[in-house]
């Protein structure tokens, strides 16, 4: 059993290969003094802006952050806001090297309004259409290449519904990684919720598991182990992982199951914690935990970046004390 500072240790030895949908979150802070004379809508007096990267951009960001190397692989368009992705990859030092530019679609950017803490309003500027025949030979070229050139320890699919991973990439990309024999981990959303067999982990959230399951799911244990159940004659997968907001999470694999709670949190903001537990997931999955404790070490860090407004990544120093706390209680 690895102690809690070799297993954190243990997380910089490790390389993730991330693929899916990446965004640039982009935030407009400002105060509300008064409403329009226009329409019955708040009047927000700018103060600031910021950009932060999103989607799978911010996995990879979660996995530098916890100490492990990322390569991120996905598709952005080739505009003015390809500059700013790009600006935002170099300032956090991270690989850009398996992102395909393209002239067919416009890169991902959600614009959030935030007055006084409060999100007023989002303005999503966004292609959904799946990748063409030419982006996809494009991008599973340059991914084979880099699989051929470095070890990867675990492949984790990011899925935002924007298109880069179609059937075609999904069903080659887990190909490849059956023939290496690396563990794959996926975030799934609802267009290709099953194109995703045998992958070694699968962490959908309760919303996603209602909506593709044709009887109730309930936040228990018996009915979420129904589920999982459910979800393993179709997908023949090894684990299943199902986040379930402020109730925690339930695992489950073969050999048993475990409904883990939450701990108390202020929570101002949810955003982005699916990306935060999809990557500690991914790197305890990696090391070989046992799922007890990667769940626990998750719960705790899907936990710790809902505390923060914003997308933003976990905070490593901050998760070792939390889980060490957890371990001694």
């Amino acid at each position: 059993m690895m102690s809690i500072d070799s297993i954190f240790e243990a997380f910089h030895k490790l390389k993730v290969l991330i693929i899916g949908d990446v965004m640039i979150d982009r935030y407009l802070q400002g105060q509300v003094r008064r409403i329009s004379p226009e329409a019955p809508v708040p009047v927000v007096h700018w103060e600031s802006s910021e950009d932060r990267l999103g989607g799978a951009a911010n996995v990879a960001l979660n996995i530098a952050a916890l100490g492990a190397t990322p390569l991120l692989f996905s598709v952005i368009g080739r505009d003015e806001n390809q500059r700013h992705f790009l600006d935002l990859m170099d300032r956090h030092k991270l690989d850009a090297r398996g992102l395909l530019l393209s002239e067919e679609r416009i890169s991902t950017v959600k614009t959030r309004v935030i007055a006084q803490n409060q999100h007023l309003l989002r303005v999503d500027q966004e292609d959904q259409h799946d990748l063409s025949e030419r982006e996809t030979t494009a991008l599973l070229q340059n991914l084979r290449w880099y699989l051929d050139e470095m070890s990867m320890d675990v492949i984790i699919f990011q899925d935002y519904n924007k298109g880069v991973l179609t059937p075609a990439v999904i069903e080659t990309v887990i190909a490849e990684a059956h023939r290496r024999n690396i563990p794959t981990v996926v975030d799934p959303k609802f267009n290709n919720f099953w194109a995703y067999r045998q992958v070694t982990l699968f962490k959908p959230n309760l919303r996603e598991i209602r909506d593709q399951l044709p009887f109730a799911v309930h936040p228990e244990a018996d009915s979420l182990l129904a589920a999982a159940r459910a979800l393993r004659e179709r997908l023949q997968h090894g684990i299943t992982l199902i986040t379930l907001s402020e109730k925690g999470l339930f695992a489950e694999d073969r050999e048993g199951h475990i409904l883990i709670p939450t701990h108390p949190r202020t929570i101002a903001d949810v955003c982005g914690a699916g990306d935060t537990v999809i990557s500690t997931v991914a790197l305890g999955l990696a090391l070989g935990l046992p799922l007890s404790e990667i769940g626990q070490m998750a719960n705790l860090a899907g936990g710790q970046v809902c505390e923060k407004v914003g997308v933003v990544p976990v905070d490593r120093e901050q998760l070792q004390e939390e889980y060490r706390q957890l371990t001694v209680d």
